[in-house]
């Protein structure tokens, strides 16, 4: 019974120690550079600061391999060792990726923030899709921006993170208007070729091509959206609702 005791308590340290040293491969480092700032002062003590965002961020990152990009195999996935994420002041977009692997989020949208959400709930809504874009394929530059946007939004769809204003199905004039729009067809896609996203973004690893789509559903882009549109017809509300 010992001895078998003793396998037992071996093979758990062993996937402990495992997990461990896969887990040390990602490095999270978090610079609030305006710690005196409204925002940076509710990045602290609304948000969680660094307790809260560094956990979120290792999480996100696992979601974004396994469940959005399905990159179980390392060789698969983007090489990023270490993301940073840099709480600056700044005006204009509140969440900014850039270098490969560096995130700056708006010090004055996180202090002028009122939406319907709880900031912390917009903060992590942010990460997700600003994390998004530090782990996903562009086709080194050739993917439209209105789908790079709409890969980082339909992340945030998956999570279940997105606000209460986003893109009901059928919404929108184009399949790449990007953000919400394009998530929700990409979604659609969904439907028609299981973990058709996923084949996509790792299809763009170093070229795009429209025609990627048809490879994977048989059917043009053009084709897959005014089918999309047939099928979740849309009425805008009444103006002033």
């Amino acid at each position: 019974m010992a001895s078998l005791m003793s396998f037992y308590l071996y093979t758990l340290l062993t996937i402990s120690l495992s997990f461990n040293l896969i887990y040390a491969k990602q490095n999270f480092v978090i610079i609030n550079q305006v710690p005196n700032h409204g925002g940076g002062i509710k990045f602290e003590k609304v948000i969680g600061g660094i307790a809260y965002t560094r956990p979120l961020m290792a999480k996100i990152n696992q979601y974004i391999w396994n469940v959005i990009f399905k990159q179980t195999n390392p060789a698969d996935r983007k090489a990023v060792d270490t993301v940073e994420l840099f709480i600056k002041d700044y005006d204009g977009a509140e969440g900014v990726t850039w270098g490969n692997n560096k995130i700056n989020v708006s010090a004055i949208y996180l202090n002028e923030y009122r939406g319907p959400m709880t900031l912390k709930w917009e903060f992590t809504s942010l990460m997700y899709h600003e994390m998004t874009h530090v782990f996903q394929w562009n086709g080194e530059g050739k993917c439209p921006v209105g789908l790079v946007e709409g890969i980082a939004d339909y992340t945030i769809l998956r999570a279940n993170y997105y606000p209460p204003g986003f893109a009901p199905k059928g919404r929108g004039l184009r399949w790449d208007e990007g953000y919400d729009i394009t998530a929700r067809f990409l979604e659609y896609c969904d439907g028609l070729v299981p973990e058709f996203t996923s084949k996509l973004n790792n299809m763009m690893r170093r070229t795009y091509d429209v025609s990627f789509f048809q490879q994977l559903t048989g059917k043009p882009v053009d084709v897959l959206w005014q089918e999309y549109k047939a099928k979740n017809p849309y009425t805008p509300p009444p103006a002033g609702v």
